[in-house]
């Protein structure tokens, strides 16, 4: 079962490192700031804890304009799911 819920980022853990491209980034900076965050980002919800693996533009976008949540499409998972996405 999928939600969407908006997240405080500072709960967000994103355990994988992924390059940002920055003309990418200052691009939705401005769209966000003009018409809001559209699409959700994924995230699963393991325990209690949330991981971002994905939109990785938008989370960093939405850090850097000074939100304190961010639209999310929640996915439970069990830990044999985190650990996928972590090999």
């Amino acid at each position: 079962m999928v939600r969407v819920e908006a997240i405080p980022i500072k709960r967000i853990r994103r355990p994988l490192y992924r390059q940002n491209d920055a003309a990418k980034v200052a691009a939705l900076m401005e769209s966000i700031q003009v018409i809001g965050l559209q699409e959700p980002i994924d995230i699963l919800e393991v325990d209690g804890e949330y991981y971002g693996f994905s939109g990785c533009h938008r989370f960093e976008a939405c850090t850097r304009l000074g939100h304190e949540t961010i639209l999310c499409r929640i996915r439970r998972a069990p830990r044999t799911v985190l650990a996928k996405h972590l090999a």
